[in-house]
């Protein structure tokens, strides 16, 4: 079985094995075996940031994080080193190395226990900017990595009820106020062409919370082949302020794009779905039907 696109990376091979927990701040604590790195000098975690894909990695500058020095944990002999919830690490994807001491090659470190039961079914709490998000994760290669987000503001998606004409989302703002009387939802079609269409927000009680329905004919309409349409908030036309992207970050799924597979209806001569995309994001695939 081959990796994801984003989650490629070398495969790690024979290598320490870490247990992690993660708390409701974000912190993350790996736990390595007793013995790792026995009588080193200066072992350390190096996290560091893969290249997305399709940015070639000549020309980048390479974005490392070295991590306090594993030491025994409290109460027993295993190393452990603790990824703080400040500061905030770059959107992407951070694979786990091990360097045993001065001048040793960095060796991938293999997933073990992850202990992420803080992060199961959401936020109790509203998240304040920036909307800061960590989720540590097997790769398919069999490596250990850390899956981040790093937004101003976000909008979580709480439902999506789907029938075979439309699709009703709910979702709550994070990192931003209320949602004022002005907003608006946008769907903007891939590729930057067309016109967005425009849907008016319904606020729940608390300002936060809103819901919106999208008209699956609305989409079906005045294109040809295969579209893509990304959902977003527009909290202000002000020049400068950019929408609030639409999805799914705030629990324990790094990837949710192969484990949340919602039906397709069709309409209009076309197969209308919505998806998450391999960043968590919510969009709409429209593809010719047959």
């Amino acid at each position: 079985m081959t990796d994801h696109p984003e989650n490629a990376a070398t495969a790690p091979g024979p290598g320490p094995r870490a247990d992690c927990t993660v708390d409701a701040d974000g912190r993350v604590t790996f736990r390595l075996p007793p013995g790792t790195a026995a009588g080193s000098p200066a072992p350390y975690l190096l996290l560091r940031l893969r290249p997305r894909k399709g940015r070639p990695e000549q020309g980048q500058p390479e974005v490392t994080l070295r991590l306090l020095d594993p030491e025994p944990g409290d109460g027993d002999d295993r190393r452990r080193a603790v990824l703080d919830p400040r500061p905030a690490l770059a959107e992407g994807r951070w694979d786990v190395y091990l360097v045993p001491g001065p001048g040793a090659p960095p060796q991938r470190v293999r997933p073990g226990l992850r202990d992420l039961r803080a992060l199961v079914g959401g936020p109790l709490r509203e998240v304040r900017a920036p909307v800061a998000v960590r989720i540590p994760y097997a790769t398919t290669a069999g490596s250990l990595a850390v899956r981040t987000w790093l937004r101003d503001a976000h909008a979580e998606v709480e439902r999506i009820e789907v029938t075979d004409r439309s699709m009703t989302v709910g979702a709550r703002l994070h990192g931003v106020g209320p949602l004022p009387g002005t907003a608006t939802v946008r769907l903007c079609r891939r590729g930057g062409d067309g016109v967005p269409l425009t849907l008016e927000p319904r606020a729940g009680s608390d300002g936060r919370g809103f819901s919106f329905t999208v008209d699956y004919g609305e989409l079906a309409v005045g294109g040809t082949g295969s579209q893509v349409w990304d959902l977003s908030v527009r909290l202000s036309s002000a020049d400068g302020i950019p929408p609030v992207r639409i999805g799914r970050l705030l629990d324990d799924l790094a990837d949710r794009k192969d484990v949340f597979v919602y039906p397709a209806a069709t309409i209009g001569g076309v197969v209308v779905r919505p998806y998450y995309t391999v960043d968590n994001d919510l969009s709409v695939q429209v593809t010719p039907a047959g």
